[in-house]
């Protein structure tokens, strides 16, 4: 309780001298149009957050950036698993993933527009970049399996499947979960970003262009820090899936 109450007090005054910081560079700059002041801004998020509009945005992305994260983790468990127990699997897609690591986020962003519906080029782009994350995790927890144990349920003969399903995908349970949780942030990221370029409807990016193109600073960092706020519950959220998942893995092995 007490190391929870302290973590607490350090975070609240970390957020404490950013504001300072961020006060003192407003106060200097002197120009809401450049840098507006913390109160400016969290003015806007209040007045932001009384708009229909504003959660409809938000549904729209959470949306967006669900479908990006489950399309993902769902092919990048199955890649990464067939990686693993094929290594000519791997062989030939790596090079795929390489290009796909390489490709600037804008740029599939750009190359998406010409191909797919407003709607479905941030949730395509999240896809991209998020592929490779939860794929590369699966894979090494598959590899994680000590091998003597694998090597041992081979001699006992169990079969093929029974050493998938009790063996190595338990042991890369963790490895999925940690790229999840990193997979799941790199989604709301380039969701935002495909938003920003694409401008479909009820979207935080559209916001945030929308702001912009009527030049209200106060406005765009409100919207920014509304993304913010959103990606940064569920990914709070996410990790106390894999804290609760990690103390039941503790919990059964004692």
């Amino acid at each position: 309780m007490t190391k929870t109450i302290s973590k607490v007090a350090r975070n609240a005054l970390g957020i404490l001298l950013v504001l300072g910081i961020w006060k003192g560079a407003a106060t200097l700059v002197a120009s809401s149009l450049v840098l507006p002041s913390p109160g400016e801004v969290f003015a806007a998020s209040i007045s932001l957050a009384a708009k229909g509009g504003f959660w409809l945005a938000v549904g729209g992305s959470c949306l967006r950036v669900t479908s990006a994260f489950l399309v993902s983790l769902c092919l990048g468990i199955i890649s990464g698993v067939l990686s693993a127990l094929f290594p000519a699997f791997e062989d030939i897609l790596a090079p795929i993933l390489t290009i796909i690591r390489a490709t600037p986020v804008l740029a599939l962003i750009l190359i998406a527009m010409f191909w797919l519906p407003t709607g479905v080029v941030p949730i395509f782009s999240a896809f991209l970049m998020a592929f490779p994350v939860v794929h590369t995790s699966s894979r090494a927890g598959m590899l994680s399996l000590d091998p003597e144990l694998l090597e041992m349920a081979m001699v006992f003969m169990v079969p093929a499947k029974e050493r998938l399903l009790k063996l190595r995908l338990p042991a890369a349970k963790h490895h999925i979960l940690a790229g999840a949780k990193n997979a799941l942030g790199l989604c709301w990221k380039v969701v935002v970003a495909g938003e920003v370029l694409a401008q479909p409807r009820r979207a935080l990016g559209t916001g945030l262009q929308d702001q912009r193109l009527s030049i209200d600073t106060a406005g765009v960092f409100a919207w920014a820090i509304a993304t913010v706020i959103f990606c940064g519950l569920s990914e709070y959220c996410l990790g106390l899936l894999v804290k609760r998942t990690g103390r039941t893995a503790l919990e059964e092995r004692s």
